[in-house]
């Protein structure tokens, strides 16, 4: 008997001692989240629900009732071009969408694409033409900032932009050599999409300014991180691309590796996406500036070791850069932005 109530002591104890516990560690929690809920940063909060409403709204969701033609498993619209890359991006070609359909799923989004144009010394010639056309195809309907670095802000010409399309005009300084532009640009875009502009969008397009846009470019374009295929080399093996050669450039690709030949002169996605890539090719660009390298295309060559081996989301095919000396292939089914007919000496001559 007296073994049985040593026994049912100790049991006792051992139960005090948990619900002791138990009651301790709930009280410490509830109070330490209650701390925590009063002294957290009310802006903080906000930042935390924003991004978590942005999050709920990634997927993109299409109405009951939208009528739109079957898409098929057997049969394609396009059969002489590829339309996905072998890691499983698609390939945006004229034909390989429904444009309506696309439209009625971002309209609901409510999106934001910013957009940037350098035109420097010469260039802002080119500025009248390329935002009237872009004001008749590029995003209609879409919510657009332009963002336009230049040296000649007096030179920009007043341009009608349509409804909630925007133009922010930010000087740069002067350059000599037009090398120096196209490469001192990835420094300026690093710096905007990690800046305060990078809460104004959702998705941001980094253009060439002597270009006419000819067709429509819209939200079939979005995605992750977008690289245009280059018009000069779309059909070229590997081994005829211009990827920087020489080991001594950090641009450097070796024989036998490649996908594809990315154009500089269009790009984007996602802010943090484009920062990621400006910021790789300014860091590369400084180091080969270190040993007084250049890439053979400059930020170019840069772009394109970076998108080798960190794939794009989506591709867009030539049609989305073409060039006007060029003839339309049987590929080429609409032309929507291409560069234009110059004298690249005379126009870069003192940029």
């Amino acid at each position: 008997m007296k073994l049985d109530r040593i026994f049912i002591f100790f049991i006792l104890l051992l139960l005090g001692i948990l619900f002791y516990w138990v009651c301790y560690l709930g009280y410490n929690q509830e109070s330490y989240r209650k701390q925590q809920t009063q002294t957290t940063d009310p802006s903080i909060v906000k930042n935390i629900l924003m991004s978590e409403e942005k999050h709920k709204n990634l997927g993109l969701q299409s109405s009951p009732g939208f009528l739109y033609s079957q898409p098929s498993l057997l049969v394609g619209s396009r059969t002489d071009v590829v339309s996905v890359t072998p890691w499983l991006a698609p390939i945006v070609w004229e034909g390989t969408f429904d444009s309506s359909l696309i439209d009625s799923m971002y309209k609901k989004k409510n999106i934001t694409i910013a957009t940037t144009v350098f035109a420097l010394g010469k260039y802002t010639r080119f500025l009248k033409e390329f935002l009237e056309s872009a004001e008749q195809h590029y995003f209609v309907g879409y919510r657009v900032r332009y963002y336009l670095f230049t040296d000649r802000p007096e030179e920009v010409p007043e341009i009608k932009l349509g409804e909630e399309h925007y133009l922010t005009i930010l000087k740069v300084p002067s350059m000599d050599r037009w090398q120096d532009i196209s490469m001192g640009r990835m420094e300026i875009l690093e710096k905007l999409t990690k800046s305060e502009l990078a809460s104004e969008a959702d998705y941001i397009f980094c253009l060439d300014v002597d270009a006419k846009f000819y067709g429509p470019w819209g939200v079939e374009t979005l995605g992750r991180l977008v690289a245009v295929i280059h018009p000069w080399f779309y059909g070229y093996p590997r081994d005829q691309f211009t990827y920087e050669r020489r080991p001594e450039s950090q641009a450097f690709i070796p024989a036998g590796e490649g996908d594809y030949y990315y154009t500089a002169a269009a790009f984007g996605g996602t802010f943090k996406e484009v920062h990621e890539l400006t910021k790789y090719c300014r860091e590369q660009q400084s180091i080969d500036a270190s040993k007084a390298t250049e890439a053979i295309w400059h930020d170019e060559s840069h772009l394109n070791k970076y998108l080798l081996y960190n794939k794009p989301s989506k591709l867009l095919s030539p049609e989305y850069l073409w060039r006007d000396i060029s003839m339309r292939t049987s590929q080429v089914k609409v032309i929507r932005l291409s560069h234009v007919a110059k004298n690249n000496e005379e126009v870069r001559q003192n940029a």
